[in-house]
């Protein structure tokens, strides 16, 4: 398990007590209650509009108090979610055994105090010091006036999101060693983003690997963020946080590749909230996956996003099996498309051309050709081409850790054509499509793995794949928009034999499109995704392509 990245264990034990620095002195002309005072008529009046300096200073000092002293509900009672705070508050006190508690308040900037606590972390007769920094804003209550504390589980320790608690105790499992295909060691101090999948491998795998757990203070996952990030504590192993006693470690081989790993780390970083996955087609195992990101997700497995145009790899591959038309047949690229009352557009600045080829409409991602064919594709032609060829949306992957496994529903009106372009009710993650760019370029669908299926005898899903004469016009057009089309800037300077599709989703209450872009070289195949990145290769293309430069 990781260690915390906002924890710090330092030497010393402290008393129980709150300091005072930062604040200075108080000026108290309200009680807590935030009683207003009284109308004429001598009805309690109730205060509105932001809280005072003075009303910020009292509440954090009463709450930090009760925190400090192990009084769960009184420190609660501060908040503006009581329930949840106390559950929170005495886990702090009884589950993960923390006292010799010190808070020591900063300056306040505005409504928001920054503060550092130090404690003690004690069980089993084992003893460790533990210090952190947080910080809380005070808001005002909506129904009684007062000056609280807006509960978030953060206030409490920063690794914490909803759902998650404290805990200490033995580790739920044992420690891993984790290794690459070649035996190199993967750590989360060389490669950051792996904290969370580390933590997700130990807790699946430390069992088998032949290790002993350890005793350990650890932040235990449960919850589940917001857009993107829903679903954000799945598969998720426990964050350590302090500990108290070693445990063994043992090995876990994983099928990850140093070198692809690094790569895609520094990728990333260029990027905020940003995830790639890279894949070896001709087996199906993970190479690399990075993820950067404030929540720590796994979104490069676990996101749950439209695709954008990278769809179009499905949707081409749909037309060609279902005889509608042929990577060199008729895909006209009219300026707009409408279907079902809803009207379609392409790229600003794309010309029109009414005598494209599938394969031009493929490589200049023209979305109108493909809501135009929307007519001749049945509801569910989609859906079953996803399934039955790609592997995807059966819910039955089981890569070694928990992965999403894609979503193609049969979906009626305006989102049949919108499902073709990758947006209405389609969602997949940077996993997802580097897998159906290696079935796209091998024919074969090989469900990705992240370590051997052997470990632990689990039966990989299976799919038909690609007739050799889909997967020939496949990627000819996937060259074709790496060498001349939308992917050719992003893919410049990658030689051997190469292929890619770019895509770019609106998503609603986003000003900026998310980034796509999926790409293959040789026996590698990436896909990427970037939040609000923009177009297809502007963020994920430079991604992928550094990590089929390092890879392939």
């Amino acid at each position: 398990m990781r260690k915390g990245a906002k924890a710090a264990v330092v030497g010393g034990v402290f008393a129980v007590m709150v300091g005072g620095a930062g604040y200075g002195a108080y000026n108290f002309v309200t009680a807590l209650s935030g009683d207003g005072g009284s109308d004429a008529a001598g009805t309690p009046v109730v205060k509105t509009g932001p809280p005072s300096r003075d009303e910020v200073e009292e509440t954090t000092r009463k709450f930090f108090a009760a925190w400090a002293k192990g009084q769960a509900a009184e420190a609660a009672s501060y908040t503006n979610y009581e329930a949840e705070a106390e559950g929170l508050l005495a886990a702090y006190r009884d589950e993960a055994h923390i006292g010799d508690v010190k808070i020591a308040p900063g300056t306040a900037s505005g409504r928001t105090v920054p503060f550092s606590v130090k404690a003690t972390v004690s069980y089993d007769g084992k003893s460790k010091p533990l210090a952190y920094d947080g910080e809380l804003t005070v808001v005002r209550g909506k129904t009684t006036g007062r000056a609280l504390v807006d509960w978030q589980p953060s206030v409490v320790h920063p690794e914490l999101r909803e759902g998650d608690t404290l805990v200490t105790g033995e580790a739920a499992a044992p420690p891993i060693r984790a290794v690459d295909r070649n035996g190199v060691e993967l750590t989360e101090e060389k490669y950051p983003s792996l904290g969370p999948i580390l933590d997700a491998l130990r807790d699946k795998y430390g069992d088998k690997a032949g290790g002993e757990p350890g005793i350990e203070l650890a932040v235990r996952h449960t919850g589940a963020g917001q857009g993107a990030a829903e679903g954000a504590g799945e598969g998720q192993g426990d964050t350590t946080l302090v500990t108290l006693a070693k445990g063994r470690a043992g090995e876990l081989r994983t099928t990850l590749s140093a070198t692809a790993q690094a790569a895609a780390e520094k990728a990333v970083e260029r990027f905020s909230e940003s995830s790639v996955v890279a894949v070896k087609p001709s087996t199906g195992e993970v190479l690399a996956v990075a993820n950067h990101r404030e929540d720590g997700f796994n979104a490069a497995f676990l996101g749950k996003l439209a695709p954008g145009s990278t769809m179009k790899i499905i949707s081409a591959a749909t037309l060609i099996d279902n005889g509608i038309t042929t990577s060199t047949g008729p895909a006209p690229c009219p300026p707009t498309a409408t279907w079902r009352s809803q009207t379609f557009k392409n790229l600003d600045g794309m010309d029109p051309n009414e005598n494209a080829t599938l394969s031009e409409s493929f490589a200049r991602s023209c979305n109108t050709a493909f809501v135009k064919y929307a007519d001749e594709v049945q509801v569910d032609s989609l859906t079953k081409e996803a399934g039955e060829r790609f592997g995807l949306g059966r819910n039955d992957w089981k890569v070694g850790i928990p992965s999403f496994d894609g979503s193609v529903p049969a979906s009626g009106g305006p989102d049949t054509a919108a499902n073709m372009i990758g947006q209405g009710q389609v969602q997949m993650s940077p996993l997802n499509m580097a897998s159906v760019t290696a079935t796209a370029m091998t024919g074969s669908f090989r469900q990705p793995v992240i370590v051997p299926p052997g470990l632990d005898d689990r039966q990989l899903a299976t799919a038909k794949g690609l007739s050799a004469s889909t997967v020939q016009q496949l990627r000819q057009m996937m060259n074709r928009t790496a060498t001349s089309g939308t992917a050719a800037a992003a893919m410049s300077g990658l030689g051997g034999s190469i292929g890619a599709k770019t895509g770019s989703a609106e998503v609603d209450g986003q000003t900026v499109s998310n980034s796509w872009f999926t790409g293959y070289r040789g026996d590698v195949a990436a896909a990427a995704m970037t939040q609000e990145g923009g177009h297809g290769g502007d963020a994920a293309g430079p991604i992928v392509a550094s990590v089929l430069r390092a890879a392939g």
